[in-house]
């Protein structure tokens, strides 16, 4: 079983945990059609940078 030999100071251990912190995601506004998306990911209308990747399929 690993035991540690030195305790760890709240100096290192906060620097370990500094990169823990949660951000928020990203948000653009497409120029297009107005709507709100992730950055670099497509948008629920199937556009991204501009162009329709795909037509989204009617439910039916």
């Amino acid at each position: 079983m690993a035991v540690q030999q030195n305790r760890k100071s709240r100096s290192r251990r906060d620097m370990r945990r500094s990169h823990d912190a949660l951000t928020e995601n990203a948000l653009t506004v497409d120029q297009a059609t107005g709507e709100t998306h992730r950055r670099h990911h497509v948008s629920k209308d199937g556009i991204y940078r501009g162009r329709q990747l795909f037509v989204k399929a009617s439910a039916e």
